[in-house]
């Protein structure tokens, strides 16, 4: 029986496509999540004032005409710091997510595929690092490699993976025991083949979910180490820095850069958390 053969059996399951435009709530949420991408991509285009500019003699004021949401305690545009700062807040969780979760399937699958003691110990060094607060190993990171960008996405990359690696292996054995994987050892494909060409091409949903609820995760994450000092650092515009510059002006009645930097994250970390979610259960459903 050859491969051409075997890929036609019906016993071999298609990947799984999200159906968007069946759910108009899920639609929107993908909408609603796709023009925050945007606003990361093209927000500093569009920010009326260089986010650094400062301007004395129109400190902390309240929105006018001239700043639509007002200034902070040196004079610098909110409206512009928030656009501009969406492109670090998003670039940091989008990195975060993209390597944790290449590295969390590459040893969820191969975890599924070697089995035995080998996937036994994969299972409780992933319990074991579970026991460990995330946030803890990533101050201990910072501290050990410097405050900053890159310090901050290499930890919480490491922290984020084992949370992939947990959630994508046991849906990678449930495929490991399926029919058609015994039915392709048998007409002699390779395991790298079948893992990449059949396990991982039908763990790509979760993978896709799991990505989703922790990029809003890691964004919550990626803002409150920048609002401890610990991530990225001034006069860089990040909307959990700005939280954190604008602690000081709450005491002179001076709400607006916490406020709208605060509700920014708020919204975002809801949005994604709710679209993951959402895709999850219909993965489920469909499985």
């Amino acid at each position: 029986m050859s491969t051409t053969t075997l890929k036609r059996l019906p016993s071999t399951p298609r990947p799984f496509r999200l159906p968007l435009g069946g759910d108009r709530f899920l639609l929107a949420l993908s909408i609603v999540c796709g023009l925050l991408a945007l606003l990361a991509v093209f927000g500093p285009l569009l920010a009326p004032y260089p986010p650094a500019q400062t301007d004395i003699l129109a400190a902390g004021q309240g929105p006018t005409g001239a700043h639509l949401l007002g200034t902070d305690s040196l004079g610098r545009d909110i409206l512009s710091r928030l656009l501009a700062g969406a492109r670090l807040s998003f670039a940091g969780p989008g990195i975060i997510v993209l390597v944790s979760s290449v590295l969390g399937t590459a040893v969820a699958v191969t975890s599924a595929w070697i089995g035995g003691a080998f996937d036994s110990a994969v299972k409780r060094v992933l319990n074991v690092v579970f026991a460990v607060p995330g946030i803890l190993v990533a101050v201990l990171a910072v501290a050990l490699f410097g405050r900053g960008f890159t310090a901050l996405v290499i930890a919480l990359s490491l922290i984020y993976t084992p949370y992939v690696a947990r959630v994508v292996r046991s849906v990678a054995a449930t495929e490991r025991r399926r029919p058609y994987i015994e039915a392709l050892q048998l007409a002699g494909l390779s395991g790298w083949r079948i893992c990449t060409r059949h396990i991982l091409r039908n763990v790509l949903p979760i993978v896709l979910a799991q990505a989703t609820i922790g990029f809003g995760s890691a964004l919550m994450d990626f803002g409150a180490m920048s609002f401890l000092g610990l991530g990225v650092q001034p006069p860089s515009a990040e909307w959990g820095l700005m939280v954190s510059d604008g602690r000081s002006e709450i005491l002179d009645g001076a709400l607006q850069q916490s406020l709208w930097a605060g509700t920014m994250i708020v919204v975002t970390v809801v949005c994604f958390n709710i679209l993951g979610a959402r895709i999850s259960s219909k993965i489920g459903a469909k499985r």
